[in-house]
């Protein structure tokens, strides 16, 4: 038997489109594996009544498939479906994690990543490295073709969730297909801005890379309340805010002095529109763990 942790994440970062990742110190999922004859699973936690146990509609019964390794496996949901915070990467990158030690496969941490993927792309139709490869490597992460890119950031986080649904399919259908080049060279500079940030461990440039005017303001109508939310973080500290995900997170970059603050500005900006919401002041942390 194996037990893995498994970190919450937060994809995109607003200028990181599909590409930039964080595994957060909390939340987390744990996977306990052992190995079956065939592939089953049960699911208990933060919304398991509506992760199916279907091996065949799970992300883990599509990671087991694809390392040839049947297991019953146990899943302690800490991450919240349909969060934003890669609810369905942390099962992935857990099980894929705990399945390769329990049955000795000998992959590294980065060929994990595409394994895991297909978990992902049970929920979102494609196979997305973004989420998993934070979750399974820590850090922040810069996934492309090429590979997994990843630095040791030490940068101090607030994330608020909201009690709102927001698909990932539906986050995705908003998507605009086409920008201008003005968008993309200023995406492109924020990007890079966000990733001297992270290599400085500088918040200030963290959140200055945050901005994004392409996939952002489509995403942020599915959010009530995104705008109120992101003026409070602002106003009280935070170097820069964004969607985290698909949402419905808010992620708020901050030092370790505003922190607390900005946690409270978001609950407050929520509270005012009667909207229910939770609040992690966390920060950017290891990945998958063998416990």
């Amino acid at each position: 038997m194996v037990t893995v942790r498994a970190p919450a994440t937060s994809a995109n970062l607003g200028s990181g489109f599909d590409v930039f990742g964080v595994a957060l110190s909390h939340p987390a999922d744990i996977v306990r594996v052992s190995k079956a004859d065939r592939t089953t699973i049960d699911i208990i936690g933060a919304g398991s009544q509506y992760i199916p146990e279907d091996p065949d509609k799970n992300t883990v019964g599509a990671v087991a498939d694809a390392l040839e390794a049947p297991a019953h496996i146990e899943i302690n949901k800490g991450v919240r479906p349909a969060s934003g915070l890669g609810s369905s990467a942390a099962s992935a990158a857990a099980a894929a994690v705990a399945l390769n030690e329990l049955y000795d496969r000998g992959y590294t941490r980065e060929e994990l990543v595409p394994i895991a993927a297909e978990g992902e792309a049970v929920v979102s139709g494609d196979a997305h490295d973004d989420n998993v490869a934070p979750s399974i490597m820590g850090g922040f992460t810069i996934a492309t073709d090429h590979g997994v890119t990843k630095v040791d950031a030490d940068i101090p986080l607030v994330v608020c969730l909201p009690d709102i649904v927001v698909s990932t399919r539906d986050a995705r259908g908003v998507i605009p297909r086409e920008t201008t080049v003005d968008k993309l060279v200023e995406t492109v500079g924020n990007a890079a801005t966000l990733t001297a940030g992270m290599h400085r461990n500088d918040p200030e440039l963290v959140g200055a890379g945050m901005h994004d005017s392409v996939i952002t303001p489509s995403r942020e109508k599915l959010i009530r309340g995104y705008d109120s939310v992101r003026t409070a973080a602002l106003d009280a500290g935070a170097t820069g805010v964004t969607i985290s995900g698909a949402g419905p997170s808010i992620i708020a970059a901050c030092t370790e002095t505003t922190q607390r603050s900005v946690g409270i500005s978001m609950l407050e900006a929520f509270d005012a529109l009667d909207i229910t919401a939770q609040v992690y002041q966390t920060k950017i942390g290891p990945g998958a763990q063998i416990l």
